[in-house]
């Protein structure tokens, strides 16, 4: 055979792994309203860089009559390429072959990308499409998927790891995105659950769609699995893209720099008026959030589930930094199940990648009630606590109305190794807020009083001004500052800027025993 006759086999064959399952199942995809595996990378990668590896890869199975049933890249796409100039690792399952499923040769196409990303440092991306493990190689399917569980776990804490769901996924393959650090999720065409509507009706009788069961909306809202629910495919990428411009290459980098035409010595006198003086009144903390960050830009994470704590990216002087906040406008900011879990992830993959943490406090305490208590309060709302104590990152904390009781302290405060803890003059810091205190100090006064509800307001006052205030936490260092809420922003990039070289550290261990 001349090199022109072996030229020619190779571009055949490499156009034969372009086709994937070929035209008509091609369509089909298309006719769902979704993308083809390479479609989505060529819509994610910067133009022209993608490198694709083992495009001729097959699978190895000779039962069912599969030996005659072969595909060139067996369902995965998987290579490297840029975004926005930076280097990524990428495994897209193509559900035009197979349904997507996986084998032995899949998981192991899945397995090189990820060693390769954790070896060089690179972020790695999972393009989920497919219908689990195929059926016709039994045992050989399962074991693939706990090398690509091994794999997500060595990785974890190494280098990024994010995955779009954007069909189904089911059984175990939900867990490789379940242990990657953010998953999108696009409405309407994805959904995620260990077992499906129908064997959930023969189990249990319950009725149920998938979408209903597990679609985006489902994940976003309820179980909190899905951080983004995304419209379009489209809309997913461009999640991804935004998502990467935050977050570094890996656990020994910076995130990336992004000048600012935004003076680092802005002033916020809107903040002055965003406040309400009755303590009991609500307020939008993300517009305190956009009123101090770079060109007011805040990118949310995980924006459906919990809502009464607001967690995300954004930017100071240039810098990324990770936003964790309490929302009075939701639930009065309380900290309960969800949004401790929710806070909790998020401020571990920040400490991780080496992402500065800027908390701003206005919780009343934690969530009472009995679904709390016997839902584990006292294990989740310690997840939180625990992620704050062991982050080594800057770590800088704003009260800017209620922090009482235990919820102070767990909200990054300085007993737990915040850095810089700030405070408006509107902050009240205590055991309780000042009602509740006064009809238990002054429980036996108040029944002799003439007039309780005229003396218990007094002495709510007395209490709100002497111990529910920003003074007494600075009189004792609790508090580096009370600031004005107009130099919110400055104070917060003068704080960064000094802290831009900290080294800290946590007693040398195999691992911490986290409360799960």
């Amino acid at each position: 055979m001349s090199i022109e006759e072996k030229i020619k086999k190779l571009e055949q064959m490499n156009e034969a792994a372009l086709q994937g399952g070929g035209e008509t199942r091609i369509q089909r995809q298309h006719d769902a309203g979704k993308l083809t595996a390479r479609e989505r990378i060529d819509r994610l990668f910067d133009p022209g860089t993608f490198v694709e590896i083992d495009a001729f890869v097959t699978h190895r199975c000779t039962d069912f009559g599969m030996q005659d049933n072969k595909t060139l890249g067996d369902g995965v796409v998987t290579g490297y390429g840029r975004i926005a100039g930076r280097q990524v690792f990428v495994f897209a399952q193509d559900f035009t072959v197979f349904g997507g499923s996986l084998s032995g040769a899949f998981a192991e196409k899945i397995c090189k990308v990820m060693d390769l990303a954790a070896g060089v440092g690179a972020p790695v991306i999972g393009l989920n499409d497919g219908a689990g493990a195929r059926i016709q190689e039994g045992v050989v399917s399962l074991g693939g998927y706990g090398e690509v569980f091994l794999r997500n776990v060595l990785s974890s804490g190494v280098v990024p790891q994010i995955s779009a769901i954007v069909g189904p996924c089911a059984g175990g393959a939900v867990y490789s995105p379940a242990m990657t650090d953010f998953i999108i999720m696009v409405k309407g065409t994805s959904n995620m659950f260990i077992t499906g509507p129908d064997v959930i009706k023969t189990v249990t009788r319950e009725e149920v769609s998938a979408e209903t069961l597990g679609g985006a909306t489902a994940h976003a809202t309820k179980s909190g699995v899905a951080d983004f629910a995304v419209e379009t495919e489209e809309e997913c990428i461009q999640t991804i893209r935004s998502l990467l411009s935050f977050i570094p290459q890996n656990n020994h980098e910076d995130p990336p720099f992004v000048a600012t035409q935004d003076p680092s010595d802005r002033m916020a006198p809107e903040l002055r008026r965003l406040i309400p003086d009755n303590p009991n009144k609500p307020y939008d903390v993300k517009e305190l959030i956009r009123l101090i960050v770079d060109d007011g830009a805040f990118f949310e994470v995980a924006a459906l589930n919990a809502c009464n704590i607001i967690i995300g990216f954004c930017r100071f002087a240039g810098h990324s930094v990770g936003i964790v906040a309490n929302q009075p406008a939701y639930l009065a900011g309380v900290l309960d199940i969800d949004a401790s879990k929710k806070a909790a992830r998020f401020v571990r993959f920040c400490d991780a990648f080496n992402i500065p943490l800027v908390t701003l406090v206005d919780v009343p305490g934690f969530l009472p009630g009995v679904d709390q208590e016997h839902g584990g309060i006292i294990k989740h709302g310690a997840k939180l606590l625990y992620a704050f104590c062991e982050a080594t990152v800057p770590r800088i904390t704003l009260v800017t109305r209620k922090a009482y009781g235990g919820a102070y302290v767990v909200m990054n405060s300085k007993h737990i190794r915040a850095d810089i803890s700030l405070a408006f003059p509107t902050a009240e810091i205590a055991v309780m807020g000042p009602e509740g205190a006064v009809n238990i100090v002054f429980r036996k006064e108040l029944k002799q009083a003439e007039d309780p509800e005229r003396r218990r307001r007094e002495l709510s006052d007395e209490y709100r001004e002497t111990f529910a205030s920003p003074y007494k936490a600075a009189e004792l260092g609790y508090i580096d500052a009370v600031i004005q809420p107009e130099e919110a922003r400055p104070r917060i990039i003068s704080a960064l800027e000094m802290l831009a070289t900290k080294r800290a550290s946590t007693p040398p261990k195999k691992h911490g025993n986290i409360p799960l």
